[in-house]
């Protein structure tokens, strides 16, 4: 599996409908060593096929192209060629051919090995070396066989491809290989195949055997040169190894009529070893090789100079890299020595405000007391020790038990027992005059009525519509 050659079947560029069908024809034929669900994108380049083409073991490149001329298809070999490129002349799908025939073979496991590689006239003819390599590039193209190994039983199609030298077309043409048992009775062949006889027309099975089975004259014509001998592993119905037996080919397409149009040395790039339908001179041909060298140098001093500078910008962003770093380790030693001075400073200052003041104040409340009351205070008085923890708050002298006044639970607002002394000093309180800004009477609180003819009240600052006396 591993050693056999693989393929790529694709199509490149706009091609149409028919083209298309054509290419997955042809995929079909190379089965099973092909890519049978490739999917191309217009972005893809032959790179992308080259560098895929190491990694899944894939030996050819068979594509499609289309130009107003017609479709054309090469055949390439990776990775450096060489390249053959075919004028499509005629061609004819697979599913047309098989539509044109009477009885169809299709099963499944016809595409489960791959066909047999049959050429004719290849040898022999006035164009030589270029047709050698026609037909050393097709044989690389499908698995070769030994003889005294293969599994005939594992032979289920074949690729026959004959070059016409008048016309110098090569014709390729795909089939099914069908082995039909001889040497016995029609109708006895239609047993034995497994297919069941209608014999609404015969008396018995007997009668039926002696007509030879009710089949026309055509199908029952065989042509004697395609009998031969059945070997051993043949699996076919009727067929008994060691037997004669009749070789039958039933097309299956696509059918395709080559002309060979020219053959490069490179993949599809390169100098033009042969070309069908243009000759040039020797002085032509050196002139484009020296081009070809001229653009091949070219093209390798840029990439020396891609590459140049590609590792000239990834030192300077090495470069840069480091001195951002070290900038930023740089700031963050300055951060943690300029925080480390703060906090210095700041436990000095607290340790100054801690022990110095503390021991002044005391000092201070003591000679205050001796000045004032005459007398000296207590040791403890002024003392740090003095100083127990503070009581929490009881909500005053208005909401503490031992005044008399009840307890915070009630709201004071809806008290009953409420001291005679805060409703005296409520009712003290008087409201403020009236301000009056004319000498007719018009200020804040002049309107205290209702009437359409008195001046409105000022409210807020703002002084509304007047509406005049009548006179």
């Amino acid at each position: 599996m591993v050693r056999a050659p693989h393929s790529f079947v694709v199509h490149r560029g706009k091609v149409g409908k028919f083209v298309k069908d054509l290419t997955s024809d042809f995929r079909q034929v190379m089965e099973p060593f092909t890519a049978s669900n490739v999917k191309v994108r217009p972005k893809n380049v032959i790179k992308d096929f080259v560098q895929v083409a190491g990694v899944m073991k894939v030996s050819h490149l068979v594509m499609f192209t289309k130009t107003v001329r017609g479709p054309y298809m090469k055949i390439g070999r990776f990775p450096r060629g060489p390249t053959i490129t075919f004028a499509v002349e005629n061609y004819s799908l697979g599913k047309d051919v098989r539509s044109s025939l009477k009885r169809q073979v299709t099963y499944a496991k016809q595409y489960a090995n791959h066909a047999l590689l049959i050429m004719n006239n290849f040898t022999g003819s006035e164009d030589g070396k270029s047709l050698e390599l026609v037909e050393s590039m097709f044989q690389n193209l499908f698995p070769s066989i030994n003889p005294h190994k293969v599994k005939v039983g594992t032979i289920r199609r074949c690729v026959l491809m004959n070059y016409n030298k008048d016309t110098k077309l090569i014709d390729f043409r795909h089939y099914t290989i069908k082995m039909m048992p001889v040497g016995i009775c029609k109708g006895t062949k239609k047993i034995v195949q497994g297919k069941v006889p209608n014999l609404g027309k015969c008396a018995d099975i007997g009668e039926f055997i002696d007509k030879g089975g009710g089949l026309s004259e055509s199908e029952a014509e065989e042509d004697e040169t395609s009998h031969v001998s059945a070997p051993s592993g043949v699996s076919v119905r009727g067929v008994v190894s060691g037997a004669t037996s009749s070789v039958r080919l039933v097309e299956l397409g696509p059918r395709l009529s080559l002309r060979l149009v020219k053959i490069e040395e490179g993949l599809l790039d390169g100098e033009i070893l042969h070309h069908e339908f243009v000759e040039k001179t020797e002085e032509e041909k050196k002139e484009i090789r020296e081009n070809r060298e001229k653009r091949r140098r070219e093209k390798e001093k840029r990439k020396k100079e891609q590459e140049k500078n590609i590792k000239k910008k990834q030192l300077e962003r090495d470069d840069h890299k480091k001195k951002s770093l070290a900038g930023m380790e740089k700031k963050e030693e300055k951060e943690k020595s300029w925080q480390g001075h703060k906090v210095a400073e700041f436990k000095k200052e607290m340790r100054k405000e801690g022990d110095g003041p503390a021991e002044s104040s005391d000092d201070d409340d003591a000679a205050y007391y001796e000045k004032e009351v005459g007398e000296k205070p207590d040791n403890d008085m002024f003392s740090k020790n003095s100083r127990g923890p503070k009581k929490a708050f009881d909500g005053g002298k208005r909401f503490n038990k031992k005044a008399g006044v009840r307890s915070s639970k009630v709201s004071p607002k809806f008290s009953r027992n409420r001291d005679d002394d805060s409703k005296g000093d409520r009712n003290k309180k008087k409201k403020r005059p009236t301000k009056v800004f004319n000498a007719e009477g018009v200020g804040p609180s002049f309107r205290k009525g209702s009437g359409k003819d008195k001046l409105r009240r000022v409210k807020g600052g703002k002084v509304g519509k007047m509406m005049r006396k009548k006179r």
